[in-house]
């Protein structure tokens, strides 16, 4: 049973005070939950709207409470299900844009006539013709039997397009028509000025016929701006669908098309857009290429950070707080930067960069926030043979290579992943959508928009993401396939790494040894279960069979003090291969993978 009222409405005239009546109306149109657009401007209003009857009547009779609005005319029409994702009140120059400098309606510049009466002026056979006003893949979808077509992609283009037409059809009685009237109203005095002797205007468009002459000299169906796509003669939803990408109508046949990607592409538009993304996307390659080839960080500049203190350091001093947040640092060097002056705390005062000196046995709590500065502060170098492997309008996706850290932490600020990525896409701002190590290589899946990193990272942690690590490791395993489910520690401990605790964190971790070499190292297939800090490199190591250039563990799954400074300079034998996912805006699964390139472990210096 339908039970959604669609409503579209159109007035021309003079109107004032936008900036209220918009808000009055969105604050209306949210009180009773509608959904679609209004556009307000100077030259009037126009609608398209859905939603309960019981929402859709106060809506109408607040509208004509408007003293311009009284008699505004209403298209009304039934479906079974919301047409339109959200609602958008919005103030517009125009409320229907032409390719003119000025043009606004005159009354009676295009009379109107009825569906009806055009209806007998064509079973009359009349000399009469009709001239279709809008874009191209509307007209393709359905039109009036013999009707004009100008050819046009957008509605700025008509007033050139109708100037070319032949002086023959300007003697002639000229009917024009669109979807609702609203552009043959905007348009009429401009074609008056062309010479048409007898312009005319369906009054309220094809939606208009429809409900009161139905198929009669229409050969199709007609083009809405909703997500109906189509309406039938019947006012009734068509099987039609629309492309993402272009906006066109598709056929049944078409979503059959190897070219129809949803959300991406159709058959009409996948030629163009891919050679587009093809040119965007070497474009883009060599950008990120030039940015990380430059090593930005690695030129002396002023480094300021912000340290907000965790959970797990509340209630230490803060010299203590500091190292176990970032015991890349040791104590020395933490106590230098308090003695010197690097550390600041901002000061409860009315000016916002009002900071203090901090003492080293301060007891700090959690969420308290220190500024770190650091002059004349030099990164380490990173390798900056950055993969781009995909791109499109929800994700980017990556092949990271090592070392290089994926976000600002430690020593590294300008020289990350985040860092150079977002010169390369600005004023994109892209969020990784999970972790990867500074020294592991392989995939990483950035979002392009905040509700697309939501969706992503909700995969991710919620343990759906199916993950297939390749790992080169020292020594021949004696099993060709084991699961390690030894539990692991929560809280760091000595160099940022992880011990075993059997009271700690449940994991499991899949392994298949792929190749055993002939140097003594082995190819081992990881496939974790769950998601835990240094995961797949604890249970290796704890097997006996540490990663190759790991500078943390080591066999047995003991980790040194710190990390082993000649082996941070290389790539750690860990790739992350494969990445199976929901993608954010088709719901399909999709799956990305990075070639294993085992020359990577040589390292960067």
């Amino acid at each position: 049973m339908s039970s959604t009222v669609n409503i579209a409405a159109y007035k021309f005239f003079r109107w004032d005070n936008l900036e209220p009546r918009r808000d009055e109306l969105k604050s209306l149109c949210k009180r009773l939950d509608l959904r679609g657009t209004i556009l307000v401007s100077g030259e009037g209003i126009n609608l398209f709207l859905a939603g309960s009857r019981e929402s859709i009547d106060p809506f109408l009779s607040h509208l004509r409470s408007i003293p311009e609005l009284v008699d505004i005319p209403v298209k009304e029409s039934l479906t079974d299900y919301q047409p339109f994702n959200r609602m958008l009140v919005r103030i517009k120059r125009e409320i229907i844009p032409v390719g003119l400098e000025a043009a606004e309606p005159i009354p009676d510049a295009a009379p109107k006539i009825s569906p009806e009466l055009l209806k007998q002026w064509l079973d009359e056979k009349r000399p009469v013709a009709l001239l279709d006003t809008r874009n191209d893949y509307e007209v393709e979808l359905g039109t009036f039997v013999n009707a004009i077509d100008l050819n046009i992609k957008n509605f700025r283009e008509f007033p050139m397009a109708a100037a070319t037409i032949s002086e023959d059809v300007k003697k002639q009685p000229v009917v024009m028509f669109c979807t609702g009237g609203i552009r043959c109203e905007k348009i009429g005095p401009y074609m008056k000025s062309l010479g048409f002797e007898n312009i005319y205007q369906l009054d309220g468009g094809i939606l208009k016929y429809f409900e009161k002459c139905q198929q009669s000299h229409y050969d199709g169906d007609c083009f809405v701006f909703d997500q109906r796509v189509a309406v039938e003669p019947s006012l009734e939803p068509s099987d039609m669908s629309e492309c993402f990408a272009c906006k066109r109508p598709l056929m049944p046949i078409d979503l059959e098309s190897e070219h129809y990607v949803i959300g991406q592409s159709c058959p009409r538009c996948y030629e163009s857009i891919e050679e587009n993304r093809r040119k965007q996307f070497v474009k883009r390659q060599a950008s990120i290429l030039k940015i990380a080839v430059e090593q930005r960080g690695s030129t002396p500049y002023e480094n300021k950070r912000w340290i907000s203190i965790p959970q797990r350091c509340a209630g230490m001093p803060l010299l203590d707080a500091l190292y176990h947040f970032y015991p890349g640092y040791s104590y020395a060097q933490w106590q230098s930067a308090i003695d010197s002056g690097e550390i600041l705390l901002p000061a409860a005062a009315k000016r916002k960069f009002d900071t203090m000196p901090v003492r080293a046995d301060q007891i700090v709590r959690e969420g308290q926030r220190f500024l770190q500065t650091i002059k004349d502060y030099t990164e380490p170098n990173i390798n900056p043979n950055i993969g781009l492997l995909h791109e499109d309008p929800a994700i980017v996706v990556i092949n990271k290579c090592a070392p290089l850290p994926v976000h600002p932490s430690g020593r590294f600020n300008r020289n990350t992943l985040e860092g150079i990525l977002e010169v390369a896409y600005y004023p994109e701002k892209l969020r990784p959508a999970h972790r990867l190590d500074a020294n592991t290589t392989g995939l990483v899946i950035l979002a392009r928009k905040h509700t697309y990193s939501q969706f992503l990272q909700s995969q991710f942690t919620g343990g759906t993401v199916k993950k297939t690590y390749i790992a080169t490791v020292v020594g021949h395993p004696d099993w060709d396939a084991i699961d390690c489910d030894i539990a692991i520690s929560k809280v760091p401990i000595h160099g940022g790494s992880r011990s075993i605790d059997h009271t700690g964190q449940p994991c499991l971790t899949h392994f298949r040894v792929l190749e055993r070499l002939s140097d003594g190292l082995s190819i081992v297939e990881a496939v974790p279960k769950t998601g835990r800090t240094h995961q797949i490199r604890l249970h290796l190591a704890t097997l006996g069979f540490p990663i190759h250039n790991d500078p943390l563990y080591l066999s047995g799954g003991s980790a040194r003090e710190q990390p082993e400074p000649d082996l941070e300079s290389k790539a750690l034998g860990l790739h992350a291969f494969r990445l199976e996912f929901i993608h954010p805006i088709t719901q399909l699964l999709v799956s990305f993978e990075a070639a294993h390139d085992r020359s990577q472990f040589q390292g960067a210096s």
